[in-house]
């Protein structure tokens, strides 16, 4: 097949014609062209308001070595050798127990189903509930501010990225295919086809359930066995090697079970099971965040800014950003970014408050919002402990609760620099922004939840980002606090093989510290499901 790269069609087109755009740059008859389809599609912003698709494309041509001849000094025309991802063959070694999954983000439910295509058979345990339970109390919470601490925004089937944007765009440099494999699985268990090619991909917090529970049903018809509301209390090892774990279960009581393979995909915010897991003596380290502030502007104004007129918002959709800046050996950076979406309270402790941001598959509302962050280093914690940046976090939660009286604090930019700043002419005709929320907010001073240095970093990071998108530092700006839950400030140090320093003990995602979304947690289950099937024969 012949790659063509850098094939540029007007987003006004409807329909772009693919298979027109292959013939008339391979210069060929409709005859000679078998058929094609889209690797990648991006957009081309930089002459707005006249914006672009920009397709790379597969074809299967006639003749296709003459082709090639022919435009072999053009970089743009190519041989496509498509590789599908196949799992690795299993191994010789006996296991004497099935493996056992905790956690059912992406890395636990990628790596669970992964094991059960090899006949693994694996038990997955989620503290928290199935994925339709969950999404329940989390509405039932942003109503009426009654948190389950089992069952929230952070713990539950899907884990915290089901109420997110769902994005599914990662940095990861993959040869292996896992990236596809990851857009591949989320397509057969219902996700539209487009996440396949797009530049941007993402699926919405109300698809992302239907998919979760695909998936899981897959896992469980393929011999594998997943228990809710099961929460690892302890593991068991022996000279060195774990052997069995203790569960809590549903009823209260107190299981234990016994495993040579232990899979810890514990998520970022399983702040007991970081303890319990340390107390038993497996090895930890401290690993640098980021936390800051999610702020809301009109969409409109992002669409404008992003795309030179709103009016490509019904072709192209609500317009997302990315924003980074840097300041001396700080960064101040966008993350999460959601567009046409709410700004949500995702706690998960009592007498603490955190955010998140989360979109729909339509990005349909008025407002876009990203956390707006400076990076933490682990010289900023309390103490040398292992365990010391969850306790940064703690603190920064339990401020954020205390200034909006339990509901989510939140304030005007402009107020906010006045407090950090003292300078009045910020305020001087400042835009009026409608907040939206999922969960009471209450409008209060934000900057006593961090210090000093963090919330003037911030205001410069915002200054900076003004000048790339118009009225991004407008007064009107809507602040919620706080984001802390950017990522894990803990790592579980592993091996080659992926082991911990427990044998059999496998850590992954972003609990683990080795994982940063939806894609890439889900290949480093992909990953940790591979060291175990090479190893091993299937149950």
């Amino acid at each position: 097949m012949i790659r063509i790269d850098q094939v540029k069609i007007k987003v006004t087109d409807k329909q772009p014609d693919i298979h027109r755009a292959v013939i008339s740059k391979l210069k060929i008859s409709e005859k000679d062209l078998k058929n094609s389809g889209i690797i990648r599609r991006s957009l081309d912003a930089r002459k707005k308001p006249e914006l672009y698709y920009v397709f790379s494309i597969w074809a299967e041509c006639v003749n296709e070595d003459k082709i090639l001849k022919r435009f072999s000094k053009d970089a743009n025309v190519s041989l496509y050798v498509h590789t599908e991802y196949k799992l690795p063959g299993c191994g010789s070694e006996k296991l004497s127990f099935r493996p056992v999954v905790v956690g059912m983000g992406p890395a636990g439910l990628f790596c669970a189903y992964e094991l059960a295509r090899s006949g693994f058979k694996p038990l997955v345990i989620e503290r928290g509930r199935c994925v339709e339970d969950r999404a329940r109390d989390v509405e039932r919470f942003w109503e009426t501010g009654r948190l389950d601490t089992e069952s929230n925004v952070q713990f539950g089937e899907g884990g915290a990225g089901t109420f997110s944007d769902g994005k599914l765009s990662t940095s990861i440099k993959d040869k292996e295919g896992r990236i596809r494999e990851v857009l591949k699985t989320f397509t057969e268990n219902g996700a539209p086809e487009e996440i396949l090619y797009d530049h941007m991909p993402h699926l919405g917090t109300d698809v992302l359930p239907v998919i979760v529970k695909n998936i899981r049903e897959k896992i469980i018809n393929l011999g594998g066995e997943v228990r809710f509301e099961t929460c690892l209390t302890d593991i068991i090892c022996e000279d060195g090697k774990i052997t069995g774990v203790k569960v809590k279960c549903p009823d209260g009581d107190e299981e234990t079970i016994k495993t040579g393979i232990l899979v810890l995909a514990i998520g970022h915010s399983a702040r007991d099971t970081y303890k319990t897991l340390y107390d038993s003596g497996l090895k930890m380290e401290q690993k640098p965040f980021a936390a800051g502030f999610r702020v809301q502007h009109p969409q409109t104004v992002i669409n404008e800014n992003q795309y030179g007129d709103d009016k490509y918002a019904e072709i192209l959709g609500a317009s997302p950003y990315k924003l980074t800046a840097n300041f001396g050996d700080r960064g101040v950076f966008s993350f999460c970014m959601c567009p046409g979406g709410y700004v949500v309270n995702s706690s998960s402790e009592k007498g603490e408050t955190v955010v998140n941001g989360m979109s729909y598959s339509g990005r349909n509302s008025t407002n876009a919002n990203s956390a707006i962050v400076v990076s933490i280093p682990v010289t900023d914690y309390p103490s040398d402990h292992p365990l010391a940046g969850i306790e940064y976090q703690r603190n920064l939660e339990r401020r954020a609760y205390e200034a909006g009286n339990g509901k989510i604090p939140a304030q005007r930019y402009g107020d906010f620099v006045i407090e950090v700043t003292g300078r009045k002419d910020i305020c001087d005709n400042p835009s009026f922004v409608e907040p939206v929320f999922k969960g009471e907010y209450e409008w209060t001073d934000l900057s006593g939840i961090f210090g000093e240095d963090i919330n003037k970093l911030f205001v410069d990071g915002m200054t900076k980002f003004g000048r790339t998108i118009r009225d991004f530092d407008d007064p009107g700006v809507i602040m919620a606090g706080v984001e802390s839950r950017t990522s894990s400030p803990v790592r579980i140090p592993r091996n080659d093989q992926l082991e911990s320093s427990v044998k059999g003990i496998i850590p992954l995602g972003e609990g683990a510290g080795y994982a940063g979304g939806i894609t890439s947690a889900a290949i480093d289950g992909i990953r940790g499901a591979e060291v175990i099937i090479r190893k091993y024969m299937a149950c």
